[in-house]
């Protein structure tokens, strides 16, 4: 019965023109389901970037003084807002990378000249880099499964706090997920319209994970205007109801400009191991973090990690040597070397496939 009506409302949305969510009413108050759009499946997603004009790029004033590069002949414009407009050609691969020193403290006064990009093994010029804190379109996906009851009160009041510790610009939607999964709140900066999402609880049925994070991605790349993408998963359990596998959600979210992803698994059991697996792969093939605290209460902690661990994040842009309408998956390494540092590391996406979703299809095959 679901499917008839899903298709029914896709029907309408595409019939007046207008710009909606992508989903169709459940029947559930205030809820809409996140439909798969053409671009969910590998399959049938389209290559992204190179058939676009130039992208812009929103970031707050900086006024704490800190440097400001961007490419040669680009300078930064104010909108009305007081606000800089940066502009990113489409041949242009954008890095956000976390840089640690060999305690694991946070690097955050590096200059240009201390990072070097290279991909596939050759050096590449960097054409762009920024240090300041810019807001960011975030998805916020938890697990609504029957299993999770007693645990989300304690999740929301994390990721509502992940919210408030944030860039004040940022834009963020919150995707509710057991065999399905729901876009119960598209963007916004309200804390009280984001309660109202992440307190429809209806704590039944399975675990659709990796289909939740592949829509979600989807829908960050087609409909967010911010050009910083972050997905926060929240689970206690392996996927159990996802069409996709895997390694079909990796490749479909591992693309030029896709979202950085940080996982939170709330599993406490040694036997879930294959969840802890999963989770791990798709933050750390993202450039995020997978954490798995031993008690829920300790998710408040790893929320104001997480906000840190965005707003302290260096930019960096190269064109590749390689075009990347030649398409193929991309492997990124990116090192840093500065004076009165020891060591320094830097996490950030570990590849991309350069042709979007449909090159990572075609790897597959």
């Amino acid at each position: 019965m679901l499917l008839p009506c899903m298709a029914a409302a896709q029907a309408q949305g595409g019939s007046n023109g207008q710009q909606s969510p992508p989903g169709a009413s459940t029947g559930k108050p205030g809820s809409d389901v996140l439909l798969p759009p053409e671009g969910v499946s590998p399959e049938a997603s389209q290559p992204r970037s190179e058939s676009v004009p130039e992208a812009t790029q929103t970031a707050p004033a900086n006024q704490a003084g800190d440097t400001v590069n961007v490419p040669q002949g680009r300078d930064p414009e104010k909108n009305s807002n007081g606000t800089f407009v940066f502009k990113t050609e489409v041949q242009e691969v954008t890095l956000h990378a976390t840089v640690v020193d060999d305690r694991q403290r946070p690097v955050t006064t590096l200059d240009r000249k201390a990072f070097q990009v290279f991909e596939d093994g050759r050096p590449q010029r960097i054409t762009s880099f920024r240090r300041e804190d810019i807001p960011v379109a975030l998805g916020i996906v938890i697990d609504n499964s029957g299993s999770m009851r007693d645990k989300r009160p304690s999740v929301n009041a994390a990721a509502l706090n992940l919210v408030r510790a944030s860039n004040p610009q940022d834009q963020v939607c919150v995707i509710n997920f057991n065999n399905e999964y729901y876009l119960d709140q598209d963007y916004t900066g309200n804390v009280s319209l984001l309660r109202d999402a992440l307190e429809r609880i209806e704590s039944r049925g399975g675990t659709a994970l990796y289909d939740a994070v592949v829509a979600t991605s989807d829908h960050l790349m087609k409909s967010a205007r911010l050009q910083k993408k972050v997905i926060l998963v929240v689970t206690d359990g392996e996927d159990t109801a996802s069409r996709d596998s895997l390694e079909q959600a990796v490749r479909a979210i591992a693309i030029d400009g896709g979202p950085t992803v940080y996982t939170i698994g709330l599993l406490g059991h040694e036997r879930e191991k294959r969840a802890r697996r999963a989770l791990k792969i798709l933050a750390e093939q993202t450039g995020g973090v997978a954490f798995f605290p031993g008690d829920v209460n300790e998710v408040e902690a790893i929320s104001q990690q997480i906000a840190h661990d965005i707003r302290n994040q260096y930019t960096i842009g190269y064109k590749p040597t390689t075009p990347k309408v030649e398409g193929g998956y991309r492997q990124v390494k990116v090192d840093a070397v500065a004076s009165g540092y020891k060591r320094l590391s830097v996490r950030t996406r570990s590849g991309y496939y350069a042709g979007g979703a449909q090159t990572a299809s075609a790897a597959k095959n």
